[in-house]
């Protein structure tokens, strides 16, 4: 049985993901630093193995590789989902708030690949990095979120160009807007209409839509994909400016 770790794997898109390698019979080690949350995610879901770990922090996660990840241990996959969303404008953005990002989002992508990268080696595994359409494009008050996922978008080719002698792949998907319940409580009406006349599809995407493509790039199917920045953003990123005006009329 293949074994994945995915962080942020109390909800959202880290949920979903985990769900479907399960549906596929990998068994999952669902890594995540809200307790009750993650306590209550993994309840039912078979060959699924709680982990608490605040991925930010070096000393939990070189304790968390020591304890579900021993010497000679192996990896097929490691999902780098975990991620803080905190926006603001330039001038409101203090470097503490610049770090609370970036521990999360770039340095705890960094630290897991890191503490991980013996057992996946040992595998030829899969490293998948989640980043966000706001690491391809800049956006209002996304100054630390956009600038930490453009990091991880490097980051990930960087992974594959050092690990790839060893077999090991990393690829990296970079979601637009997606329906979460976080998405939905500070997403006003007219924003949603935004982001509807900007995305071709017309609409926001799906969490188990991302997941998808990310149990694929884990897969065997996926066996010669790496080094890649993949938009799952119903062709957000494509569309520049948009102009929904034009297409309106269209």
């Amino acid at each position: 049985m293949k074994t994945a770790i995915v962080t942020g794997a109390a909800r959202g898109i880290g949920l979903a993901t985990s769900r479907q390698l399960l549906d596929q019979g990998w068994r999952v080690i669902m890594l995540d630093r809200d307790e009750p949350a993650l306590s209550e995610a993994v309840t039912g879901l078979e060959n699924a193995q709680p982990c608490l770990c605040d991925v930010s922090q070096p000393d939990q996660v070189a304790q968390m590789a020591q304890s579900i990840l021993p010497e000679g241990a192996t990896l097929d996959a490691l999902v780098n989902n975990a991620g803080v969303a905190d926006f603001g404008p330039i001038e409101d953005t203090d470097f503490a708030r610049w770090r609370r990002v970036m521990e999360t989002n770039l340095d705890g992508v960094f630290l897991m690949s890191q503490a991980c990268t013996p057992a996946l080696r040992a595998a030829s595994g899969a490293i998948v990095n989640i980043a966000s359409i706001s690491g391809l494009r800049a956006s209002t008050l996304r100054v630390a979120y956009g600038t930490s996922k453009a990091g991880v978008m490097h980051l990930t080719q960087q992974q594959a160009v050092e690990l790839g002698e060893y077999g090991v792949r990393a690829n990296c998907v970079c979601p637009g807007p997606v329906d979460t319940k976080l998405a939905l409580a500070v997403h006003t009406p007219d924003i949603r209409a935004a982001y509807h006349d900007a995305i071709p599809l017309n609409r926001y995407g799906q969490e188990d839509e991302i997941a998808a493509l990310v149990t694929f790039l884990c897969s065997a199917q996926a066996s010669f994909v790496t080094g890649q920045i993949i938009a799952a953003d119903g062709g957000f990123e494509a569309t520049g400016i948009g102009l929904p005006s034009l297409r309106g009329g269209a």
